[in-house]
C-alpha cells in the first residue's frame, strides 16, 4: 500500500508492502555486479505493519529495488529491516539519487559485521565514503540485530548526508558525486537474506 501525507509542506510516501504479492507500481527491480535478485511480497506475522513485508532472497553482487515514479534530490528516506540469514552478508539498506542500476548512492545496516556504512556506486563500483570529522574509518560500528526490527534512515540535502539508525543519529557524510535527483528504493549485498517493511520517503 501506499499513502501519501502532506505535513508542513513535506510530501511523504509511505510503502507498507500490503496491497499484493507483488513490487508495488512503477518499481522496478535489478542487481548491480553478477547475480539475480529475488524480491516478494510475503506475509509475516512479525510485520511491523501487518501483513506484509518485502522479503530479498536472492544472490547477487548487490540487489536494489526502486521506486521510479518520484524522484528526489533533497529529503529523506526511511526504512524498518531485519537481516535474517547469510554467511558473507546480512545486510539491508537504503538508496537514494538512483540514476540506474550502476550509479547511486546507498546506507545500509550489516549485523553480520556489526556496523553501518555508506557509500556511491558509480560505475558499478562501490566505494565507500568518508565519516565527516574523521580522518580514518569504516563507517560507524553499531548492533544491528538479526532476525529483529530495526530502523534506518537518511537524510540528504545538498552534498550532506546524516544517517540515523533506531532514532540515533549515527554520522555525516559529505559529498558531490551525484548532485541531480533520482530514485529511493532499497537494497542488499551477496547472499542477504533481508526484510522490509514500513518504507517512508519524502522531499522539500
Amino acid at each position: 500500500m501506499l499513502v501519501t501525507i502532506l505535513a508542513a509542506g513535506l510530501a511523504i510516501q509511505t510503502v507498507t508492502f500490503d496491497r499484493s504479492t507483488a513490487l508495488p507500481d512503477g518499481w522496478i527491480s535489478g542487481v548491480t555486479g553478477h547475480g539475480a535478485a529475488k524480491w516478494e511480497v510475503i506475509a509475516d506475522s512479525s510485520a511491523t505493519s501487518a501483513p506484509n513485508v518485502l522479503r530479498q532472497s536472492g544472490e547477487a553482487t548487490f540487489c536494489w529495488a526502486v521506486d521510479t515514479t518520484k524522484k528526489l534530490k533533497d529529503g529523506f528516506a526511511e526504512v524498518k529491516i531485519k537481516p535474517l540469514s547469510g554467511k558473507e552478508d546480512q545486510a539491508g539498506g537504503l538508496v537514494w539519487r538512483f540514476k540506474d542500476p550502476n550509479n547511486y548512492y546507498v546506507v545500509r545496516a550489516n549485523a553480520l559485521e556489526g556496523n553501518v556504512v555508506m557509500y556511491k556506486t558509480v560505475d558499478g563500483k562501490r566505494s565507500s565514503l568518508q565519516v565527516k570529522g574523521r580522518m580514518l574509518g569504516y563507517g560507524i560500528d553499531s548492533k544491528v540485530p538479526k532476525g529483529k526490527w530495526s530502523t534506518l534512515r537518511v537524510e540528504f540535502a545538498g552534498n550532506l548526508f546524516t544517517v540515523l539508525f533506531e532514532g540515533k543519529k549515527l554520522f555525516e557524510v559529505e559529498d558531490d558525486t551525484f548532485k541531480e535527483e533520482g530514485a529511493v528504493g532499497l537494497w542488499t549485498k551477496a547472499d542477504s537474506v533481508t526484510l522490509f517493511d514500513d518504507l517512508k520517503y519524502g522531499s522539500k
